[in-house]
């Protein structure tokens, strides 16, 4: 699974509120989430982040309640990965549950700056700085998880295999 956007830097402790705030919750519908997504850390991200983006987090990225509306709205933004140097690990599974790609990988969280063109491999882990030329090294999601992103989730991936 090949990846590629600019890149969206945010700090550590980036918890579900921040990424989608709680006064948003009346609603499960993806697209008006998206609507929402990272006002609280960055009022302008939404509005302005592109189809395969790429937002990279600190540490404990994704941290608070249990809400899958967090990657939902990810996701439904247009964001194509989320990149950390580690995650909440309630975030960590609704991001697959959802079908949202996430790599652990402290070394590019440092290496990548704001606006970065960045490339990501999935199935070898291999991220790339395109902007700087670096390559960086994270943990690959493992072949079950890539069925399940394909499919778009969790869910789909079930009722393909149920046939």
């Amino acid at each position: 699974m090949q990846l590629q956007g600019k890149a969206w830097k945010f700090g550590d402790n980036i918890d579900t509120d921040q990424i989608i705030p709680a006064r948003y919750l009346n609603t499960s519908d993806p697209a008006e989430l998206a609507k929402h997504c990272m006002e609280d850390a960055d009022v302008g991200f939404a509005a302005a982040v592109n189809d395969g983006d790429l937002i990279v987090g600190g540490s404990n990225f994704g941290c608070g309640s249990s809400r899958e509306h967090a990657p939902i709205s990810i996701k439904s933004a247009g964001v194509s990965c989320v990149i950390a140097a580690s995650f909440a690990r309630i975030f960590y599974r609704n991001a697959f549950n959802i079908g949202l790609p996430i790599l652990e990988c402290a070394e590019a969280v440092a290496g990548i700056t704001q606006g970065d063109a960045v490339a990501v491999d999935a199935g070898t882990g291999m991220i790339k700085n395109l902007t700087t030329g670096k390559d960086y090294q994270a943990k690959p999601i493992p072949p079950f998880m890539q069925e399940v992103i394909a499919a778009g989730g969790l869910i789909e991936h079930v009722k393909r295999k149920l046939g």
